[in-house]
């Protein structure tokens, strides 16, 4: 479960593109921040994802993966060129299939090989007919789904969405949210040239001038469990209310959203909140978020390598020559390490083991006001690199000393899980399995 959004130049308050993910799995699965140099590759080698190999290209791009620990692929991520793409799990007639490519393999694919939106379309298009999609995606359990992609580049932005090997492509014109389930309906600007026969021959519609996509190859029973349609129309809601005067903050404070019901996210679940947390039968929780100022030159990453975003630090990160809070793929012990620390404060706050949460949301904020003033304050058409360094060296350096500092205060009353007691069974499920 997950939620992406975009808004183009032309929706933002300072003319550039933005786009933010939330990554929702389940919640023990680690959320890890790799990065991964341009490399050049022998002729005739294969590389292996997360269950098949293919064949390799002879260069492939620097590239950021905000990735579950144990795959190849990744959630959301970006490369050199500012391309950008986060995928979501969606649900459809179409059967699921054996072992093959998941959609974060292709997304991880896309962003070695394409330097933009187009070329990124094309290929993941290309490799879903080639080797199509399949396998669990899950950590703890099975799951398996299909794949929706936001894609995005600093001048344009596309929706893609799949059924098996079929799909569906459509343009962004100024700012789009994606979730759990297909979105595109009768207007879209590409597809796969048998998307149309296939539901005519299996009954899911009538004829060429009826088909909708979304409602041809909607499986409706999951998507509509999934909570999608409410974490979408918040998002949506929130983007076409601020258009024209969109900015990173707006993107956080969506990827923060708790739906209205819930009074308090770590007492109940929220798997209709953007901001998802688990505690219920089905559903996941929150365990990474990204957005991310797609200028010309030198994007800014916002990052928290955290799960529970409402409770988490954005920091801003720069492709420069320090690689701060992203890890290689050889470093992936300390990388489990970064996301572990923030994990167990999580679990702190859910077991009411945090003295003074309310203050240490204060200084979150203040920190991250800091820190949107200080990136904003960058002349980006002359970035001076050295003060990007020291920038983002900073903000991790505060932000881990303000968590410190807080997990080391002492508890709040009673120590305990509170909430209905299905709640409380599930997490202490999941704390002693996140300990083992």
């Amino acid at each position: 479960m997950c939620d992406t959004m975009v808004a183009l130049g032309n929706s933002t308050k300072d003319g550039i593109t933005l786009f933010a993910k939330n990554s929702d799995r389940q919640p023990n699965e680690p959320h890890l921040l790799i990065r991964v140099p341009r490399k050049n590759h022998p002729e005739n080698t294969k590389v292996k994802c997360t269950y098949i190999e293919i064949d390799q290209v002879p260069l492939t791009y620097e590239v950021l993966l905000l990735k579950p620990s144990w795959m190849w692929g990744c959630e959301m991520g970006a490369n050199e060129f500012g391309l950008n793409i986060g995928n979501e799990a969606v649900f459809t007639k179409e059967k699921y299939a054996d072992d093959s490519l998941l959609g974060m393999d292709m997304m991880r694919l896309a962003l070695e090989r394409c330097k933009t939106a187009a070329e990124a379309l094309e290929l993941i298009t290309k490799l879903l007919e080639e080797h199509g999609q399949g396998g669990n995606c899950g950590y703890n359990k099975k799951f398996t789904y299909h794949n929706a992609f936001l894609i995005a580049d600093p001048d344009e932005a596309w929706v893609l969405e799949t059924a098996g090997k079929f799909w569906v492509a459509q343009k962004v014109r100024d700012v789009r949210v994606i979730s759990n389930r297909l979105s595109i309906g009768k207007d879209f600007d590409k597809s796969h040239p048998e998307l149309i026969k296939n539901a005519v021959d299996k009954g899911w519609c009538k004829d060429e001038k009826s088909f909708d996509f979304a409602e041809c190859y909607t499986e409706p029973v999951f998507t509509h469990f999934s909570g999608s349609k409410s974490r979408a129309c918040i998002a949506a809601e929130e983007l076409e209310k601020h258009k024209g005067n969109i900015t990173a903050k707006t993107m956080m404070d969506i990827l923060r959203r708790h739906e209205e019901t819930v009074k308090n996210p770590f007492r109940q679940s929220s798997l209709k909140s953007v901001c998802m947390h688990g505690g219920f039968i089905f559903g996941d929780h929150t365990t990474g978020s990204y957005v991310v100022e797609l200028r010309e030159k030198t994007p800014t990453y916002w990052v928290t390598g955290s799960s529970t975003p409402c409770i988490s630090v954005f920091k801003p990160y720069w492709m420069t020559d320090e690689k701060g809070i992203f890890f290689s793929e050889e470093e992936e012990k300390e990388a489990l390490s970064y996301w572990m620390m923030r994990e167990n404060f999580h679990r702190m706050v859910l077991e009411n083991r945090i003295r003074r949460l309310s203050n240490y949301l204060k200084e979150r904020g203040t920190l991250e006001k800091d820190f949107l003033e200080a990136a904003g304050a960058l002349d980006f058409n002359n970035p001076d690199y050295g003060i990007m360094k020291s920038l983002m060296l900073d903000a991790a350096s505060k932000e881990e000393a303000l968590i410190l500092k807080y997990a080391g205060d002492g508890v709040s009353g009673q120590p305990g899980i509170k909430g209905n007691p299905y709640f409380r069974y599930y997490w202490k499920k999941q704390n002693k399995a996140l300990k083992t």
